[in-house]
């Protein structure tokens, strides 16, 4: 099957005294869709520099088709910048077939990709317009074509969804599903946890520079916890009447009681448990997993334990 496209071990990057990732160990299987999640700052974007051989890890190892990132590795990458730049006195089509054309491909292919993509994007008409005249959704649009225009193994997109309309934004979750069918494999960065949920084999979260969660979506959401939503009347009290049966209320608002599943219980034990109690219920509702409460929970766990970290830190100054 070949080495996977994109593997880190251990790889750590600092600014002076400011660490911007930390011993962060994760793989690109081949033929995958990774998203790569986390808050601005969190060092997605310092880690796909390190990827591409943009910059150099201070320790820890980076394999790019089972070899450090070089120009020939890199002719197989299209990649995304989360900085959008292009030169603004080319026409879009130009754009796009010089970028091709970096990647190895003959003016002549370059061109007629060139085309065949503004075309899909709906750019056609705009083909031999400056990038100055440009709006800015369009733009963008432009660049992204430009990663892919060479038909790249390996597809990296830092924020690509970032700047574009509703619209636009489904448009490239299906460009992003039809260079998968044709074989890519792609790692995507963003903080919008919708795109993931509904293109991504597995995911991994960042936050202040460490790796938090590294898995798949089901995985995330176990990460989490299962729970129910039930509803009851005349002020019962859910959370004694089930904790005797082995049950936690995580939280409550008015009468709705949000209980916690433990592992190997379903949603119905829960149901059973509370008409059994004799519980009043005039709701019942399975609690559908959302990864941007995955996300929010983890990273708020990373937060809390640096600042304990910090905390702890300073104590032992002021005694030393």
């Amino acid at each position: 099957m070949g080495p996977a496209p994109l593997e880190l071990d251990a790889v750590t990057k600092r600014f002076g005294s400011f660490t911007a990732v930390r011993d962060l160990t994760m793989s690109v299987p081949k033929g995958s869709i990774v998203g790569f999640l986390g808050p601005n700052g969190a060092g997605k974007s310092t880690s796909l520099r390190m990827a591409l051989g943009v910059l150099s890890p201070d320790k820890g190892k980076v394999s790019l088709f089972g070899a450090q990132p070089n120009i020939e590795s890199l002719r197989h990458v299209g990649f995304l910048p989360e900085e959008r730049g292009l030169y603004k006195k080319m026409t879009a089509r130009a754009t796009i077939s010089y970028f091709a054309r970096l990647k190895g491909m003959s003016a002549g292919e370059s061109r007629k990709r060139a085309d065949e993509l503004l075309e899909r994007m709906g750019l056609g008409d705009f083909a031999r317009s400056r990038v100055s005249k440009l709006s800015k959704g369009m733009s963008q649009k432009v660049q992204i074509l430009s990663s892919l225009a060479h038909q790249p193994d390996f597809l990296i997109l830092d924020e690509p969804f970032s700047g574009l309309d509703p619209v636009n934004q489904q448009g490239l979750e299906n460009m992003i599903i039809e260079e998968h069918k044709r074989g890519a494999t792609i790692l995507f960065s963003t903080h919008v946890m919708e795109h993931a949920e509904r293109l991504c084999d597995s995911i991994v979260m960042m936050a202040r520079g460490r790796k938090v969660f590294d898995g798949t979506l089901d995985e995330a959401f176990g990460a989490l916890g299962r729970a129910v939503l039930i509803g009851v009347s005349a002020g019962f009290d859910l959370d004694a009447a089930l904790k005797p049966k082995g049950f936690h209320i995580n939280e409550r608002s008015g009468d709705i009681w949000r209980v916690r599943l433990p592992a190997g219980v379903d949603a119905q034990d829960a149901l059973r448990a509370a008409i059994d109690a004799g519980a009043p219920i005039t709701s019942f509702r399975p609690e559908e997993a959302r990864l941007r409460d995955v996300f929010v929970s983890l990273v708020s766990e990373a937060e809390a334990e640096d600042l304990r970290q910090s905390l702890a830190a300073d104590t032992a100054r002021k005694v030393a």
